[in-house]
């Protein structure tokens, strides 16, 4: 699902060093029980190069400051990154307070080798994953699926359900411990549909269905730039059937050459207005502060519409994200009104950032 695998051999944008926004005074933070508050929780991914290991480390040190509820180690397409992901999930879980969900991709893989890599995260501590199908590997016109391999990330799901089963079943403590700490599984969900496979929304909330009668717990969505997409795909899903949580997927609008990366990369188009928006100054600062009103602004709109939170997809990096957490008041995972101060634009007209606080039940 994450377009930050396939971003790593993309070049590197910049932050901008932009002076952050004013941090919100939480008002409204105070009134809500910690079971109402929006979840917080961001992407990263293992680093090729081991140059860029200690900018990762100072990424992970500024948002575990926030205390989000999980963090997602991405897999890499074909599971290039597997030593790799394994080594940062472990060294997340023993030197940070972060709780790391690890992605998991099955294309073109044995049941018996993900078997092995499943076990081998668990023995590691790994208590969550993402199960995603993932894509075939790219300029290989002959490539075929393996054939005694899991075809699906509904069948992956099966599968880890299966392997927790079978270790529970082999030991008395390990069957404790899943009580303590039960396996969590999240899946992946695509508001416009899966541009890989070339299905519609429509099949994706069948899919996705499956996923939900497989095991999956929950769903993180794939990027999206226009609230009504998401807000689609979860009135679609609930009226097809599918009751598990499906947290939506935002990526910092303040970097138009990312964005445009990304809409290559996904399919997902970046509108036009927003390109315009960030096109219309030369100032770094000011396009950073219009991206991240921009950024809050979608924000604000899926929580109003019932996102029970939101996941940033970093790109490892952590000004843009933090900046657009404190934009929608979500430092902590609290959320309370944004006050005009906290987004004015240069010229110092407020901005159009919805102040109301989460409502409804979609997710």
């Amino acid at each position: 699902m994450s377009v930050v695998a396939d971003l790593e051999t993309a070049p590197a944008a910049q932050d901008t060093p932009a002076e952050r926004p004013v941090r919100a005074t939480g008002r409204r933070a105070e009134q809500a029980g910690a079971l109402d508050r929006p979840t917080v929780s961001f992407e990263l991914f293992p680093p090729r190069n081991p140059d860029a290991a200690p900018r990762l480390w100072a990424t992970v040190r500024k948002l575990e400051t926030v205390e989000p509820d999980f963090v997602s180690v991405t897999y890499g397409a074909s599971g290039r990154t597997r030593q790799t992901t394994r080594a940062l999930v472990r060294r997340l879980l023993r030197e940070t307070s972060l709780n790391p969900i690890a992605h998991l991709t099955c294309v073109g893989t044995s049941r018996d080798e993900v078997t092995a890599i499943v076990e081998e995260f668990l023995d590691e501590g790994v208590r969550s994953f993402l199960a995603l199908r993932g894509d075939p590997p790219a300029g290989e016109p002959d490539w075929r699926p393996h054939p005694d391999g899991v075809d699906t990330a509904a069948e992956l799901v099966e599968l880890l359900r299966d392997i927790e089963k079978r270790r529970c079943g082999r030991s008395a403590a390990q069957a404790v411990r899943a009580r303590v700490r039960p396996l969590s599984v999240a899946v992946a969900a695509f508001p416009r549909g899966n541009h890989a496979t070339g299905g519609t929304r429509a099949q994706d909330v069948q899919a996705l269905l499956a996923k939900q009668e497989a095991g999956a717990d929950f769903a993180i969505s794939q990027v999206f730039f226009d609230a009504e997409a998401y807000l689609g795909l979860v009135a679609e899903a609930r009226e097809a059937g599918v009751t598990i949580p499906i947290v939506p997927g935002i990526i910092p609008t303040t970097d138009p050459a990312r964005l445009a990366r990304v809409q290559e990369l996904t399919g997902v188009p970046v509108p036009d207005r927003l390109l315009d928006l960030l096109g219309a100054t030369d100032d770094p600062a000011e396009r950073h502060r219009r991206g991240t009103r921009a950024g809050v602004d979608l924000v604000n709109r899926v929580l109003d519409g019932g996102a029970p939170g939101v996941h940033v997809y970093t790109f490892n990096k952590h000004e843009a994200a933090l900046d657009l957490l404190d934009g929608a008041d979500l430092v902590g995972g609290r959320r309370s009104a944004v006050t005009p101060h906290d987004l004015t634009a240069s010229d110092g007209s407020p901005a159009d950032a919805t102040t109301t606080t989460p409502r409804g039940n979609l997710s």
